[in-house]
Order: C-alpha cells, then structure tokens, then sequence
C-alpha cells in the first residue's frame, strides 16, 4: 500500500514580488494594486511553517474545478484561466493539495491555431500565493507576459502563437520548481496552418502528458531527489474522449481506443519538471513524428522518441492487430512509478 510522503513547506514569496505584478500596462498587467492588508498577509506565509504541514491559507481550501473559457473572434482567441488549491488523488489512498489551473493537473487543453493573437486572463483564486502563465507557445517579453498576478486577483496578457507545435505551458512564479512540481502546467496546441503531410491518413488521435511528483510542496526533494510518482494523463481532444489528471493508472483504467488498421496519432508532451521521456509504444513502431509538433520537424520508423522536459511531439503508428497496446516511458524505473498507459484496439 502506499505509503504517504512527509513535507515541508518552501514558499519564497515577497510583497516586492506582487508589487511588480501590479506595475505598468494594465492591458498586458495584473488588474490591480497589492493592499496593505494583503501584504500583510504575504509576509506572513513567506514564513516558513511547521515541517508535515499544509501551508495554513491553504488548509481546508478544496476549490472546484472550473472550466476552461475560451471564445474567438477571427484570430484573436480570448482565453481565461484560474490558478486554484484542488486536492487530487495522485495514488489511492494519497491525496495531494495540488496547486493546479483550472482544478486540473496537468492543466486543461489548449488548442489554437498558428498565427492566433491569444488574449490570456488569469484569475488567480489562491489565497495566499501569487501564480503567473509561461506559455510556450509564444513571444513576449517575460517581464511584462509572464508577471505574476496576486491573490484574489486577475491579469491579462496578450501575444501571438506564431510557430505551430505541441508546447508546454506553466506557472512561472518564484521558486519555478515548487509552482510546476505542484501541479501547474499543461499543454497548449498550436495547429499548423497548412496541417501535417499525413493529416489524410490518421483515423484516431489523443493527448498524453506525461509529468512527475515529488513530497507535497518539498523543494529540497523537488531540487535534489527522484519523483515518488511518474505518470501519464489524457486530455480530451475531440468530445467524447477521456479526460484525466496526472495519476497512477489513469490511462489505464480509461484506455485509449482504436480498430485494427487505424493510423493512430498522439499529440506528447513532457512536462517533467525534471526528468527526460523516453516515449513508446509497445508492439508498434512509429510511421511519422514530428518533433515538438512542428511538421517541418519530420521524422520515419522511430521505435522511440526522447522528450526533454517540456519537450513535445506529434507520434503517428499504424495498429495492425486486436489486442492491448501499453505504452511506457522507456526509463523503467519510471514505468515502474506509474508511467505506463493503454490502447485497446479491436476488429
């Protein structure tokens, strides 16, 4: 059974911090000044608490997820996110406080297409802790696209998703490390504009992420040990599809589906934090890939394919018998962990 993990708590906030989140441009800035009272408040969780303790703001927050708001208007796609406390079963039997977007680890699924002008709101619903959008996908200056956005505050942003791919997007918030090992990252899509060479051929295609977990909001463990979880999760892309969080078996208990015959494509991406992908598919071999989604990225007959951390691909095989397909990392220690998931393919 599993056993759950000691924490301590490595926060590292400042007053200054939030300061500079609320400073310039309001278009591309947070919406809002920092309080006195809510720098009072920062300073006191800046302050290292109990070790085996939740951060006190947090205790008790259990926040719903929400889902994701995204509408367009030609090319310019409005987008609108909340970074939240949800607590999520990593294991079972193990409930881990996440810090996540939108109640989700990894994050929801964002699909846009190449040349996009996103127009990206964060709604920053923690309490205590600021919280800030990498993506990726984009060109932005970080210190005026990626600022951090307080407490009970929102900020938007604006930039172009020129060049298309499968990008990792995530907190950006001192100490990075603790905001991504804690859950806040996820997938954003940009689709090409011309598509991919095989887009003809493919009968069946999903999400995998791939991400790891460390001791609860351990930056010691985070920086200097090995994950005590790798594992594997799919995000709906077309209706119907599952869609789940970075948890042991998840892809497992709610396998992915083909026919016999089917050109499979999935669309990966490493989020880490820290550790490399060794992608596979057991029993098949891969036709195309396209390293970090880009079709000018073309690859033939790989058997597996290495993803750093944040690195992506889109992998498209054929499936020629009925039966079950897993597919790992082929790091078997981290297979061992968690990192396996399922195709089931049938007449």
């Amino acid at each position: 059974m599993f056993k759950k993990f000691g924490y301590s708590l490595v926060v590292g906030l400042s007053a200054s911090a939030l300061l500079l989140s609320a400073c310039g441009d309001v278009s591309n800035n947070a919406e809002h000044e920092v309080s006195p009272e809510l720098e009072k408040t920062i300073e006191t969780v800046s302050a290292e608490e109990k070790a085996n303790d939740v951060i006190t703001p947090h205790k008790d927050l259990n926040q719903e997820p929400v889902p994701l708001k995204m509408e367009r208007d030609g090319t310019d796609v409005y987008i609108e996110m909340t970074a939240q406390i949800t607590d999520i079963e990593i294991e079972e039997g193990y409930e881990y406080k996440a810090w996540t977007f939108n109640g989700e680890a990894p994050g929801p699924l964002v699909v846009v297409n190449e040349g996009d002008t996103l127009h990206f709101t964060l709604d920053n619903q923690d309490p205590a802790i600021p919280h800030s959008m990498d993506f990726h996908a984009v060109h932005t200056a970080p210190d005026k696209g990626f600022i951090d956005v307080a407490p009970n505050e929102k900020g938007t942003f604006s930039y172009q998703a020129s060049k298309p791919g499968v990008f990792m997007y995530h907190c950006g918030t001192d100490p990075v490390l603790s905001h991504i090992a804690n859950g806040m990252h996820g997938v954003i899509i940009v689709q090409p504009n011309d598509g991919y060479p095989t887009d003809d051929e493919v009968d069946k295609e999903y999400v995998v992420i791939q991400n790891e977990w460390y001791k609860y909001n351990d930056l010691e463990d985070m920086t200097n040990n090995v994950p005590s979880q790798v594992v594997f999760s799919t995000k709906a892309l077309h209706e119907g599809q599952p869609n789940t969080n970075g948890t042991v078996g998840a892809i497992q208990n709610a396998p992915l589906e083909a026919k016999v015959g089917d050109k499979v494509r999935i669309y990966v991406n490493n989020v880490g934090p820290n550790e490399v992908s060794s992608f596979h598919v057991i029993g098949t071999i891969f036709d195309d890939v396209y390293m970090d989604g880009n079709p000018a990225n073309h690859f033939e007959g790989m058997q597996t394919v290495m993803l750093p951390a944040s690195g992506g691909a889109v992998v498209e095989f054929t499936v020629k018998e009925a039966g079950e397909y897993p597919f790992v990392t082929h790091q078997f220690n981290h297979a061992t962990k968690g990192a396996v998931g399922l195709i089931v393919v049938t007449e």
